[in-house]
């Protein structure tokens, strides 16, 4: 294999033809497929009819009315508006899954199934149906039900443990001599 065969360029159109639903907010869902629609992918954003993407208000605004963190996670995206919670809203999700490829979303587990669009329904729609469910902790397990942002998981992961103390440097972790025998 050569060097010229990794060039970012011969992926530019590795996700050519795939139709992803974006569902998700806040950064990690949507980066997911922002970076989709990157490499191809005709991504679809799915707002909240009315007030949209919380992320279109967050942070420094443009003289475009959107934020520069919007313009960055929501590039090469299309959006609409739906509200999940209605029959109207959830019924074009239906037909919009039915020629769908992959679904992103980040709700808090057991929300899509609330609302009558769990993985069961949508996927007895569209067999083919990838769908890509972000949380902090899971769609299961003891702690599946708390939300969780970076910040939350460098605390629970003991990394924030290395920014040290206020008015102190850094922590550096233990080095331990590496042992052969």
């Amino acid at each position: 294999m050569n060097g010229e065969n990794l060039a970012p360029e011969a992926f530019a159109g590795a996700f050519d033809g795939l139709k992803v639903l974006d569902l998700a907010t806040f950064i990690a869902g949507p980066y997911c497929a922002t970076y989709l629609a990157e490499f191809g992918a005709d991504v679809v954003k799915v707002e909240l009819t009315g007030s949209g993407d919380p992320v279109r208000k967050f942070g420094t605004q443009t003289d475009t009315g959107d934020t520069l963190v919007w313009l960055s996670e929501g590039r090469n995206k299309r959006s609409i508006e739906l509200d999940l919670r209605t029959p109207d809203g959830a019924e074009t999700l239906r037909r919009l899954v039915a020629v769908a490829d992959v679904l992103v979303e980040n709700f808090q587990p057991g929300t899509l199934e609330r609302w009558g669009l769990g993985p069961d329904v949508l996927q007895a729609i569209n067999p083919r149906l990838i769908i890509a469910r972000v949380t902090a902790y899971g769609q299961t397990g003891p702690y599946s039900d708390r939300p969780g942002f970076g910040r939350i998981a460098n605390a629970f992961s003991g990394i924030s443990y290395l920014c040290g103390e206020p008015d102190a440097h850094p922590l550096r972790p233990a080095r331990r001599p590496c042992r052969t025998t």
